[in-house]
């Protein structure tokens, strides 16, 4: 398994109702990402959130997306060719001060 983590620290001037849709969309994408061959969702778990660390060291870091993929293939596909992903990454286009992604396979060093 593949954990994909993607961290975002929204413009000020983004609404919150703004911020609430481009949440919405992201979190959708497990259920409008669908696997070329077998047409069925390929993500296989999704967690999100706010961030809520009292430590101060978000560095901005407002919302974090962890979801998880099976294989390299599946990732590769998301990132580069699935339509509703793509889809997702235009309509946040403006919305965004940062973005952090993070990557891992478990217990690979």
């Amino acid at each position: 398994m593949i954990t994909h983590i993607v961290q975002f620290q929204f413009k000020s001037s983004t609404s919150t109702e703004k911020i609430q849709e481009a949440c919405a969309h992201l979190v959708s994408l497990k259920e409008k990402c669908l696997h070329p061959t077998t047409q069925q969702p390929y993500i296989r778990s999704f967690k999100a959130g706010k961030q809520d660390s009292p430590e101060g060291m978000n560095n901005g870091i407002t919302h974090v997306f962890v979801m998880q993929f099976e294989n390299n293939q599946d990732r590769e596909y998301y990132l580069t060719k699935d339509p509703a992903h793509i889809g997702f990454v235009k309509s946040i286009d403006g919305l965004v001060e940062k973005i952090q992604v993070v990557d891992f396979t478990e217990g690979v060093f």
